[in-house]
């Protein structure tokens, strides 16, 4: 498998399907490396703060702990001891605030949930597209490399084995190019909506408790 034949001899067409294809994996193992990176750091920054927050004494403690490691508990902890304190302190001035403490918490922590968790789906999309794509670029590399490959030989006039072999064996690199790009990318994108779908998991259950623990707080 010679690919630099495949840019010798190939038209403009096939060098840009690899030109494509090379720029697909380019984007898909940059974001396979930074989405796999931010994940690993949030899920190791929560089970950091998580114990953390629990063993703390008082709510101040709690959020001292929770400022002292980035994690997307710690940042949930923040905007939930703010909402709580933001409703304490404007119940009776803000139409916001004019709703049942458990409601509000609900909205609140909800909300801010979502925010966070929104930073964790980038690259995701891009993903799909990719590994839904690749293999359909490379067949159309392919058939039209194969196309060309016939058109030379009519020409020609040579009808040999090796004749024929040589350019569509070359055309058909595309697709295999087209799944190197692919597989990867489904792979990818399976493993890290997992590891999402885990994290909100983790997310929601902290969620819960804690907004539990805010509404029997005494302080």
């Amino acid at each position: 498998m010679n690919l630099g034949l495949v840019f010798q001899s190939g038209d403009y067409v096939l060098i840009s399907v690899f030109v494509l294809l090379v720029l697909m994996s380019i984007v898909t193992w940059t974001v396979i490396i930074i989405r796999a990176i931010r994940l690993s750091q949030a899920k190791s920054g929560n089970r950091t703060v998580k114990p953390l927050i629990w063993n703390a004494k008082t709510l101040e403690e709690a959020v001292q702990k929770a400022k002292s490691v980035d994690a997307p508990m710690s940042a949930l902890t923040l905007e939930a001891v703010r909402a709580h304190q933001n409703y304490n302190k404007h119940k009776d001035t803000q139409i916001a605030a004019a709703v049942p403490l458990n409601e509000y918490l609900v909205r609140q922590i909800r909300n801010s949930m979502s925010q966070i968790l929104r930073r964790f789906d980038g690259g995701l999309t891009a993903l799909a597209s990719i590994g839904a794509t690749a293999p359909f670029i490379g067949l159309f590399g392919t058939v039209w490399g194969i196309y060309h490959a016939l058109i030379n030989i009519s020409q020609s006039g040579q009808m040999s084995i090796a004749a024929v072999a040589g350019p569509i064996g070359e055309a058909l690199v595309a697709t295999a190019a087209g799944l190197f790009v692919a597989i990867p990318a489904v792979l990818a994108y399976n493993f890290l909506v997992r590891g999402n779908k885990t994290l909100a998991q983790d997310m929601d259950a902290f969620a819960h408790d804690f907004h539990v623990q805010l509404l029997n707080n005494k302080d």
